[in-house]
């Protein structure tokens, strides 16, 4: 239950945090921002169970504090570019090692590849790859020279937008590619990557 919650919080901060940073520039308090999000790692920092993770959030904490003090608006802009380039990592990182982060998704599905959909799989986990990758040059263009309105309108709907479409997108050429393999729904297939989301990312981390 705790864990669900947890994720609630993420995604509803995650989801609100370009307005939040809008917002707080327009009445002077930028520095809210960054500092908040130092007190997140604070708490990930005294959750950690290894010293690695530990030492990384609280460098982490140590750079948003600094933000908070200095560049709070660049700081605050930024934010968004390093969790793009994370999102990017994590996929590009299943790509070298292996299996393809879609492929275990996949699998969650269809636990007994037919021919041709490792090979699928491994060419949609490129595409989120690129696409984690191009999210984050542009992200980084408006925090550095856009108004905010632009930026906060790209990192609260377009990304959001762009996503749904590329999701939807590779929906509907699954079912030209593979005409004759059952296909789970798309509310099936949600269910499951959000139930097994942590084991997975748990897996690719010990990987």
């Amino acid at each position: 239950m705790q864990a669900v919650i947890r994720y609630i919080l993420g995604a509803a901060l995650f989801l609100l945090y370009p307005y939040l940073v809008y917002r707080s520039m327009e009445d002077g308090v930028v520095w809210i921002a960054p500092a908040v999000l130092s007190g997140i790692y604070v708490i990930r920092a005294l959750q950690a169970k290894t010293s690695r993770q530990r030492l990384k959030n609280l460098a982490i904490t140590l750079l948003l504090l600094l933000g908070a003090f200095y560049l709070q608006a660049l700081t605050a802009k930024l934010l968004p570019v390093l969790i793009q380039l994370a999102l990017m990592l994590f996929f590009g990182r299943t790509l070298v090692k292996g299996p393809p982060l879609v492929e275990r998704f996949a699998r969650l599905d269809y636990p007994d590849f037919k021919p041709g959909i490792a090979e699928y799989c491994r060419q949609v986990t490129v595409v989120w790859t690129g696409f984690f990758a191009f999210n984050a040059v542009v992200c980084a263009v408006l925090a550095l020279w856009a108004p905010t309105a632009w930026w906060a309108f790209y990192n609260s709907v377009m990304i959001l937008l762009l996503t749904g479409l590329l999701m939807v997108g590779e929906y509907v050429w699954r079912h030209y590619h593979f005409p004759d393999m059952e296909i789970p729904s798309a509310r099936s297939s949600l269910q499951s990557m959000l139930a097994n989301c942590r084991k997975i990312w748990m897996d690719v981390q010990a990987g």
